[in-house]
């Protein structure tokens, strides 16, 4: 005689159904995506995103990148100007990095020295300067986020941004839609 608590063979099977559905439904609902989040506006850390994103992006993975708060200075262009600024937002716009070939290290940036003695081993290195790892990624498609929040309360302008082709301005819950579908996500 069966024991009424011991699940059926039938049970048993539907349940393994089930569980193999949601599976493959979880499996299909992640891209083969990285998604960084980068808040840092350091060069040794934007430099660490880009190469990470060099890596992905050349392994055939898609990048979305999205810059918020300080990262926004490696994004500035520093021969375009935006008018209409308030007070603060100049402000920031002295204060900031105006560009990525402006930043600073996190550590040893030694009154401006750090940056320059880092550039000069890349080179030697032939290791690619910030600049060649933008015009890499948009050869390679990697896409770049810019928090229009952050944009806003730093007083930054659209009119002030790099030209990049695979630019674009959203929020945050783009971002999080995006990490959502990586298989992949990180914060810098």
């Amino acid at each position: 005689m069966e024991n009424s608590s011991t699940p059926t063979m039938e049970a048993l099977r539907n349940e393994l159904e089930r569980l193999k559905a949601k599976t493959t439904r979880l499996e299909k609902s992640r891209k083969d995506q990285l998604s960084i989040a980068i808040v840092s506006g350091d060069m040794d850390k934007i430099l660490a995103a880009m190469i990470i994103s060099l890596a992905a992006a050349a392994m055939d993975s898609q990048v979305k990148l999205f810059f918020s708060f300080w990262a926004l200075s490696a994004l500035r262009d520093p021969k375009k100007k935006a008018k209409g600024k308030d007070f603060i937002s100049k402000m920031f716009g002295i204060m900031l990095p105006n560009g990525r070939n402006r930043l600073k290290l996190s550590n040893m940036n030694m009154c401006g020295m750090g940056p320059v003695m880092i550039k000069s081993l890349m080179k030697k290195q032939n290791v690619m300067s910030l600049d060649e790892m933008f015009k890499e990624a948009a050869n390679l498609g990697i896409e770049i986020t810019v928090c229009e929040m952050s944009m806003n309360l730093m007083g930054f302008k659209k009119e002030e941004m790099i030209d990049y082709p695979h630019l674009r301005y959203a929020g945050a819950t783009t971002f999080v839609a995006d990490a959502g579908e990586s298989s992949m996500q990180w914060f810098i």
